[in-house]
């Protein structure tokens, strides 16, 4: 049987909507609470047959021992990621893991393309000028992507959607990722080249390969010295992809010409949560937002009615799957 108690964490008013209406089709019973899952917060888990997270909810050891002790049996990510779970001591404990390996790549490529475009055009300076009155295009200049170059970090399904909105644009496309798709390339004229042939060709660098330890800071001050001058940087993958103070410095003195972030390494305290009223006192955070050629979004790429009801869907078919089949066909190991 499967629980009929659910523990939900980091819920926004969206979550609640949209788990609401899909576990219809389910009939668990979820607690929703707004808070993170962490130390401080695992005792509201107690009596609960699962844990329902996000990706700034903190599973480190202590949490697992806790969560253990209080007999949950399954934590069921609504996102891809897991980079937030302590995996060695995950293999240590009874709990399994799941996740959301896809929900609509399309959501997050399509962002991605939008924050390149909104860079490029200067859309979001334009869009505060008129509403100032100010009709002026000076400084407003663009390029034409059409017959520049692409480089594309990772072409898992995300990164082959950016790669055919593109191409559909004219771009020229590199691709680098550990695992080549040769047919892919071949059927829509992809080259994939070795990391420092991208850097140091692309006018555009998208990236959109999973946070590993050997992808953390990915972009760093010698990759970045790599890279064509005036490159235009965007990471929609994972924050800790790009070490925040190489990316500052690279905008300071001009080697990056324009970056696009919808995640950041230390996102966890701000994303997702209303600081309109208060200060911001991660320095790089802030400096960041205080560049005109630099555009943040707080981690919606994912956020389409599309991709929200299938990571309902699926989230609670892993639940289903785990507790009244004994399955855990998306597991994290």
């Amino acid at each position: 049987m499967a629980p009929t108690k659910i523990a939900f964490f980091d819920t926004k008013s969206y979550d609640k909507q949209v788990f609401d209406d899909v576990n219809k089709d389910f009939g668990y019973t979820i607690t929703y609470f707004e808070t993170h899952l962490n130390e401080d917060t695992v005792p509201l888990a107690e009596n609960f047959g699962a844990v329902c997270i996000f990706v700034n909810d903190q599973i480190n050891e202590k949490v697992i021992r806790m969560l253990e002790s209080n007999d949950v049996r399954l934590i069921a990510l609504r996102c891809a990621g897991y980079n937030n779970i302590d995996i060695e001591a995950l293999n240590k404990s009874h709990i399994k893991a799941v996740r959301v390996p896809e929900y609509s790549p399309f959501a997050v490529a399509e962002h991605t393309v939008g924050l390149m475009l909104c860079l490029n055009r200067r859309i979001h300076k334009a869009y505060i000028r008129i509403r100032e009155h100010n009709f002026s295009i000076s400084g407003l200049m663009g390029s034409d992507f059409n017959g520049k170059t692409a480089g594309i970090i990772g072409t898992g399904k995300i990164g082959k959607c950016v790669i055919s909105i593109l191409r559909g644009m004219g771009m020229n496309v590199l691709a680098y990722d550990i695992k080549q798709d040769d047919n892919f390339a071949k059927d829509h004229q992809v080259k994939y080249v070795d990391l420092s042939e991208l850097l140091e060709s692309s006018d555009v660098i998208s990236l959109h390969c999973p946070l590993t330890p050997k992808t953390k800071y990915l972009i760093n001050d010698t990759t970045v010295d790599q890279m064509k001058d005036g490159v235009m940087l965007v990471n929609t993958g994972r924050g800790a992809l790009i070490k925040t103070s190489a990316l500052v410095g690279g905008l300071k003195r001009g080697k990056i010409g324009a970056a696009a972030l919808d995640v950041y390494e230390e996102e966890s305290e701000y994303f997702f949560e209303d600081w309109s009223l208060q200060i911001i006192s991660d320095e790089l955070l802030a400096r960041l937002l205080t560049f005109p050629n630099v555009i943040v979004t707080s981690h919606q790429g994912f956020f389409t009615r599309e991709a929200m009801t299938n990571i309902a869907a699926t989230t609670l078919d892993n639940i289903t799957q785990f507790f009244e089949k004994n399955k855990a066909p998306n597991e994290v190991s």
